[in-house]
């Protein structure tokens, strides 16, 4: 990286800020994934850290080569759309398997799809006025 020597001063701050940034936010879901219990809680915080880590460490690689002038960005958008494509959907596909598996082992704590009804009806009861 000798062509790092030629970044403006503006531009190599932002640059390590933004580094800073993905870092933090990365390091953040890394320690919720540890700290929460449950997967369904802990498949959503490496969710976020991934996508806006990642997102803060794009920015700072098109800051760094726009501002050295030495190449498009085009990798870094790529880069971009494809984990803002796929983090949500694997974090989808992951949860439905899990509340799938879940359901067919009998587990207690997934509700089924009559106790959301039937607590629908209840919270529709109660609104109203009724008694359940």
């Amino acid at each position: 990286m000798s062509h790092a020597y030629d970044l403006p001063l503006w531009a190599a701050v932002l640059t390590a800020l933004l580094v800073l940034i993905g870092a933090g936010l990365t390091l953040a879901g890394a320690i919720g994934t540890l700290r929460f219990k449950s997967f369904y809680e802990r498949v959503h915080a490496p969710t976020l850290g991934t996508s806006w880590g990642t997102g803060a460490m794009v920015l700072a690689s098109i800051v760094f080569f726009s501002a050295l002038g030495t190449r498009a960005m085009v990798h870094e958008v790529l880069i971009a759309i494809f984990i803002t494509v796929t983090t949500p959907v694997t974090l989808m596909l992951l949860a439905r398997a899990a509340l799938y598996r879940d359901r067919t082992e009998g587990s207690g704590d997934v509700p089924t799809k009559s106790d959301v009804r039937r607590s629908a009806r209840s919270d529709a009861t109660r609104v109203r006025g009724g008694t359940d």
